[in-house]
């Protein structure tokens, strides 16, 4: 791997995990385009799943005081069984097939909250949880479902990273070891991966700094900012 590759690599990866750990997701939102770049969409979007499970360790461990297991166990199964699915999908499946669902799926849910359409809301959420995984396992970005699906824990922001930490590090483990039997994760996205283990940390707790000092209206701002940009960039992918 050239040094240029790894220098914007890196930047890309702190960058990354600096948005992940403020506002719990959008680490896929820089990393899986800069990698799929570099090294094809296939092994970029499964060297993106091994460098955000390690860094969802560091977030998980950073937010360890907040992490509502009970509320976010039905969430947590349903993104592990639709990341599995979807990165056994990740060679057959029509990538603009999924885009159309995750942005109909995100408007959905839009309205619904909306609207304040609480059956729908309740209906819609384990929905949006196993798309998340889905969606993420297939083609890297999961942001609007997953973070639909986590609104709907109705919980503080702090509590909200704990949530997103919690799952994306199970679906992303388990896209990981999918992508690992198949060989799609290669040698230089280990290389890659340890070379970013000193910005993990770094990154993590420079978000979570950022997270506690931004308050409730600046979190929503971030919120909706990562949404938007993960909705504009499923749209330009049309």
């Amino acid at each position: 791997m050239e040094l240029w590759v790894i220098i914007v690599t890196l930047i890309a990866v702190a960058v990354s995990f600096t948005v992940s750990a403020s506002a719990g997701l959008g680490g896929s939102l820089i990393l899986v385009p800069t990698l799929s770049l570099l090294f094809g969409t296939k092994e970029g979007v499964a060297s993106a799943a091994l460098l955000l499970a390690a860094n969802n360790v560091v977030k998980a461990f950073a937010y360890r005081e907040t992490l509502p297991f009970r509320k976010a166990l039905t969430v947590v199964v349903l993104v592990a069984l639709g990341a599995f699915l979807g990165a056994r999908l990740l060679v057959a499946a029509p990538e603009d097939v999924v885009t159309v669902a995750v942005i109909l799926s995100l408007a959905l849910a839009l309205v619904a909250e909306r609207l304040d359409l609480s059956w729908l809301r309740r209906l819609g959420g384990p929905v949006l949880a196993f798309g998340s995984g889905a969606t993420s396992g297939f083609s890297g970005p999961s942001g609007p479902l997953k973070g639909m699906a986590i609104r709907r824990l109705d919980v503080d922001r702090a509590h909200f990273v704990g949530a997103a930490s919690l799952v994306s590090l199970v679906g992303d483990v388990t896209k990981t070891a999918v992508f690992t039997e198949a060989s799609l994760v290669g040698g230089d996205s280990f290389v890659v991966a340890v070379g970013a283990v000193p910005l993990m940390l770094i990154a993590t707790f420079t978000g979570r700094r950022i997270n506690r000092s931004i308050g409730e209206p600046g979190y929503t701002f971030l919120f909706w900012g990562v949404m938007v940009g993960y909705t504009t960039r499923l749209l330009l992918g049309l």
